[in-house]
């Protein structure tokens, strides 16, 4: 970590959090992210080797705690209570980035891998009223490989499957990739993408209805933009 050579708390407290990737490390700890592969989800474009090293600095100054798993090899990562109290500076950052930064995605913001992250981890696996039940998203401006997503909602989670499961399905979503960003981000509401055809959405009426409730967005979803709304999608 480079430092600013100041004995400045604010400096000291700058050198930790603001090293890049390290806020995100922190979000996805504190969201329930505990395992390596879990955590490397998240942040996608970042290394293995640089997560692992940015792990061990951060268990190094006091702010992760990692333990070896009971069964099995390896081990899970936790913050400590110094890494909790970097939790609400997290949750400030997503507050004013709702507020502030909200535009339309750039072209590289555009990131498949990070919305089925966030939508397996997300899902509320009992919108459907039942145990396993399926939604299957097709992303219909991806290519083939990358076009078909299934979610299997079970009691203890959602589980992402690349090929049909062989469950029925409860419900079908088609929509482009960027679309289904703006509906998981918050800005662009399911009724106004059915409405404009953007978004698809093929079962039962009470299927249709759920899928809010299992997208569970996040609460900085509800979070009004200080820009201009129409400009956002």
């Amino acid at each position: 970590m480079k430092s600013y050579g100041q004995f400045c708390p604010v400096a000291k407290a700058a050198e930790l959090f603001c090293e890049r990737w390290t806020p995100l490390i922190i979000r996805d700890l504190a969201t329930g992210a505990t395992r390596f592969s879990e955590l490397k989800r998240g942040v996608p474009l970042m290394s293995p080797t640089l997560l692992s090293r940015r792990l061990k600095d951060l268990e190094a100054e006091g702010v992760v705690e990692r333990r070896p798993k009971q069964q099995g090899r390896g081990a899970t990562y936790h913050l400590t209570e110094a890494g909790m109290e970097f939790v609400p500076m997290v949750q400030a950052l997503g507050l004013w980035g709702r507020r502030w930064s909200r535009r339309q995605l750039a072209e590289g913001e555009v990131d498949l891998g990070l919305l089925i992250w966030a939508l397996e981890r997300r899902a509320c696996t009992d919108a459907f009223g039942r145990t396993p039940s399926v939604v299957k998203l097709e992303l219909n401006d991806q290519l083939a490989n990358k076009r078909h997503w299934w979610f299997v909602n079970w009691p203890e989670g959602c589980e992402l499957c690349l090929e049909d499961p062989g469950f029925d399905v409860d419900l079908y979503v088609t929509c482009t990739l960027a679309d289904m960003i703006y509906v998981m981000r918050g800005d662009l509401p399911i009724s106004r993408a059915v409405e404009e055809d953007r978004l698809e959405l093929v079962g039962t009426q009470r299927a249709r209805r759920s899928l809010r409730k299992w997208l569970n967005p996040n609460p900085l979803a509800s979070v009004k933009s200080m820009r201009d709304a129409d400009a956002l999608v």
